[in-house]
């Protein structure tokens, strides 16, 4: 496993850097609730991220292989999840403007993770790339789930970041309302892959 450490950290950067939906997500709360209260959502997402890529090196791949049609209603009930935040985020208000609009909470980021196409992608790839059989298999998916957990946490950290900084410049409703309807949509084009 030593010596595909390396491969499987620059794997990870690039799979949770690049943006997808729970990116999306960390960087459309930040700018309209704040850094701070955009973390519960990030850490949910990471636990839930590192609890998927468990739950699928030790099994739950084969579930799906055994039932396809379990992959497919879970793959277009996340989708459906996730356009249905995208449609949240692009008319949202700000939270200073004295909606009862709140962040995703630490529950909801694990569930968020659990339907992203990305996240499932992302996952299935690293197992199957850095997982070998003449190893033991559980140690091998604890170190990717730790791998991927870790960079997706920072990735979604730095995203927050760069919202909660933009908002600055959304002081305006017109370009917070054009900033919620970019993010909604960029979550919807995230979503591509689910329907191509």
């Amino acid at each position: 496993m030593n010596d595909l450490l390396g491969p499987l950290v620059l794997f990870a950067a690039v799979m949770c850097l690049t943006p997808g939906p729970n990116v999306v997500l960390a960087t459309a709360s930040a700018a309209n609730f704040g850094f701070r209260r955009t973390l519960p959502q990030i850490a949910g997402v990471t636990a839930g991220f590192g609890v998927q890529v468990l739950a699928a090196g030790l099994g739950l791949a084969g579930l799906f292989q055994a039932e396809p049609r379990l992959h497919t209603a879970l793959k277009y009930a996340g989708a459906a999840y996730l356009l249905w935040l995208a449609w949240r985020i692009a008319t949202a208000a700000s939270a200073k403007a004295g909606t009862r609009a709140r962040p995703l909470g630490f529950v909801e980021g694990v569930l968020v993770t659990w339907v992203n196409p990305k996240g499932w992608v992302t996952t299935i790839g690293a197992l199957a790339a850095f997982t070998r059989l003449d190893g033991d298999v559980a140690l091998q998916t604890a170190v990717i789930a730790l791998v991927l957990a870790a960079a997706c946490g920072g990735s979604l950290l730095l995203w927050a970041g760069f919202g909660a900084v933009i908002a600055r410049w959304l002081t305006r409703p017109g370009a917070r309302r054009a900033f919620n309807g970019a993010m909604g949509g960029l979550l919807v084009l995230s979503l591509a892959p689910v329907f191509a």
